[in-house]
């Protein structure tokens, strides 16, 4: 059984930084796409950044230059550095899976994971 548990998020200041990690397990599958997704209340989903096996990444356009993502093989989590954070940040962010490859980053938001998070809220705020 796949888990995914995220953690790292919190309230920060316009121009900080936060860290979100994503503990996986039961990750069975040689190859896994892992990817970053947030929401806020009464707005879809919007794929943030994407994760490969073969390590390759992709970040959305509106993030590019602030946040990175990474992922630790040996601990099996993912990572979300995310800097410079903006008010329009404040938002839930999920961790989620799939086995396989990652899509095309434009089709990310449309592939239909079979794992999720719980999710863990970041706010920005003066």
């Amino acid at each position: 059984q796949v888990h995914l548990v995220e953690s790292g998020g919190g309230s920060v200041r316009p121009g900080g930084s936060l860290q979100l990690s994503c503990a996986a397990s039961g990750l069975t599958y040689e190859y896994w796409c892992m990817a970053w997704f947030r929401q806020a209340p009464g707005k879809k989903r919007e794929g943030v950044a994407s994760f490969s096996s073969d390590g390759s990444t992709a970040v959305a356009d509106s993030v590019k230059g602030r946040f990175v993502v990474s992922k630790d093989s040996n601990k099996n989590t993912l990572y979300l550095q995310m800097n410079d954070l903006k008010l329009e940040d404040s938002v839930q962010y999920f961790c989620a899976a799939d086995p396989g490859t990652c899509p095309p980053f434009r089709l990310l938001e449309h592939h239909p994971f079979d794992y999720w998070g719980q999710g863990t809220q970041v706010t920005v705020s003066s």
